[in-house]
């Protein structure tokens, strides 16, 4: 990196906190500071939910892992067949109860339908394990960056962190959204970038096409279901449990299903939901195709190849752009990885400082505050959740590269519980608090037994839908037995969502599409 380089990160760095100044004059009220007064039409909407799920993570670690991790390749697309069923799903069971609840946090939708301990139970599950989980993805994304530019680690986590903090306490939700939108596009120009430069390196498309490991083209694997030893990303525990994860993620995880609350009126949430359930494989395409290249021009510079150390694919790209990019853009692609992980991060701040004011102190209307000084808590609490976000990434320490993997595992241990308590909140009038209570502990209870004792024999994206299932079931069960008990009000906002015909369909015929494009991936590329 040169002169010019750190000029282009620094004009970056500047121009999100010239954003964060310029929307923190119109944080008024609650609406305003983490709804962004629901004035955000379907196009940031989506945007801003794909670029806080495409982290900087996963710019790094998905090229990684199919071009050059041991038993990678294309069956990283797999992680993507489940979201155009999963946003189906959403637009007609989860998201409009919500949206029409006019919540800001969406446990609070619990309280309304089984009581505070619910409500405490999930939000106090979210607010501990996503400021972990991102404390710790910044502190990953800093070890590389560190070993790649020979900078101390604590410099990548301030340039991240820091200039992140400012711009989400001023400006709120507006200054999330939009600094979103920024950092998407950047984020696909510096995908478009590596694989141009990647296929030059190479001598062009041709002699990619001659070199590349062709068992690294298999996409999709009908006969792995996911359970016995060594058995993973299978096409049904990939379908069946990544549709759980996702409705879960984006309808039940306050950093995502905040979103859907920001749209004008659901018309523009409903499309949102759509255009990310249609553009999200595209990108994580670009991501593999750019892994493929690389890794095969890895595969055949042993130069190249030497930089990258054993046992750590995941500095194939970063190490590609600072030996192999021209300065200028080489600036542009860096600020490309701290935009994904900023987006993250921003989102995140963002989402804890609302659950907190909203779940903690605001309790609904039971206490009465002024909008001053609600907008005032509210960056106080932006500001604590960020120094907690950015203390993990510094206390992480040598354990971040094997907690990277146990925080997905951690997700998928809550995700299936807690999209089963929103869907019987929603869709049964029987349930009480208890029963839902016991069958929550219960679907974690039983995918944390399945950590301990069946790790290695099934697969952890099954754990989505075997927490939900049991959630449910327990639930059930505990209203045969709590006769006495009756069940907590209906929410009155409940209605009937009408059948979005035009959407279902493109949603389910995209799914045959992305499942058929990467089985058939193998056969298009040729020999």
């Amino acid at each position: 990196m040169n002169l010019l380089d750190w000029l282009i990160i620094i004009f970056y760095s500047g121009g999100l906190l010239l954003i964060g100044y310029h929307f923190s004059k119109s944080q008024k009220d609650t609406s305003d500071y983490f709804l962004a007064g629901r004035s955000f039409g379907w196009f940031p909407i989506a945007l801003s939910t794909m670029a806080t799920q495409l982290s900087a993570i996963s710019f790094i670690s998905a090229p990684a892992f199919v071009g050059l991790r041991e038993n990678g390749g294309l069956k990283w697309l797999s992680f993507e067949f489940a979201v155009p069923l999963a946003m189906i799903f959403l637009m007609y069971v989860i998201i409009p109860p919500l949206y029409k609840a006019n919540v800001v946090s969406i446990y609070g939708f619990l309280e309304e339908r089984f009581g505070l301990s619910t409500r405490l139970i999930i939000s106090l599950v979210f607010q501990f394990s996503r400021a972990f989980a991102t404390g710790i993805s910044v502190y990953a994304l800093a070890i590389v960056l560190s070993a790649v530019l020979g900078i101390p680690i604590w410099i990548t986590i301030i340039i991240a962190g820091v200039v992140t903090l400012i711009y989400s306490t001023l400006g709120g939700m507006k200054a999330v959204v939009y600094t979103d939108v920024i950092q998407m596009i950047i984020l696909l120009i510096g995908i478009f970038l590596c694989g141009w430069v990647g296929l030059k390196e190479l001598g062009g498309l041709q002699n990619f096409i001659s070199n590349v490991d062709r068992s690294r083209l298999m996409a999709v694997n009908f006969s792995d279901i996911g359970i016995g030893k060594g058995s993973e990303f299978g096409f049904l525990p990939m379908v069946i449990g990544g549709f759980f994860l996702y409705a879960s993620y984006y309808g039940c995880d306050q950093t995502q299903a905040q979103r859907a609350l920001t749209g004008k009126n659901f018309n523009e949430v409903k499309t949102a939901l759509l255009v990310n359930g249609l553009f999200r494989f595209p990108i994580t395409l670009s991501y593999c195709l750019v892994g493929l290249i690389i890794g095969t021009f890895a595969l055949m510079n042993s130069h190249f190849l030497n930089l990258i150390p054993k046992d750590k694919t995941d500095y194939m790209i970063p190490i590609f752009i600072i030996n192999f990019m021209p300065n200028g853009l080489i600036g542009i692609l860096i600020v490309a990885i701290l935009s994904a992980a900023m987006s993250s991060l921003s989102s995140t701040m963002n989402s804890l400082a609302a659950v907190a004011v909203e779940d903690l102190i605001i309790r609904r209307k039971s206490v009465k505050i002024s909008d001053e000084k609600y907008v005032k808590y509210s960056r106080w609490f932006t500001i604590f959740w960020g120094f907690v976000c950015i203390g993990v990434a510094f206390l992480a320490g040598n354990i971040a590269s094997t907690v990277i993997e146990a925080i997905n595992k951690v997700g998928s241990l809550f995700y299936g519980p807690i999209l089963a308590t929103f869907i019987l909140a929603i869709l049964s009038k029987k349930v009480n608090a208890t029963a839902v209570n016991i069958g929550l502990i219960s679907g974690v209870a039983f995918n944390f037994l399945l950590w301990i004792f069946a790790e290695n024999f099934i697969f952890w994206f099954w754990w989505n839908f075997t927490g939900a299932a049991i959630t449910i079931i327990f639930a059930l069960m505990s209203m045969k037995i709590i006769k006495n008990k009756k069940p907590q009000n209906i929410p009155s906002h409940k209605e009937k969502t009408p059948l979005f015909y035009l959407e279902t369909l493109t949603l389910i015929g995209y799914f045959i599409f992305i499942v058929a494009l990467s089985f058939s991936l193998h056969f298009l590329i040729p020999n």
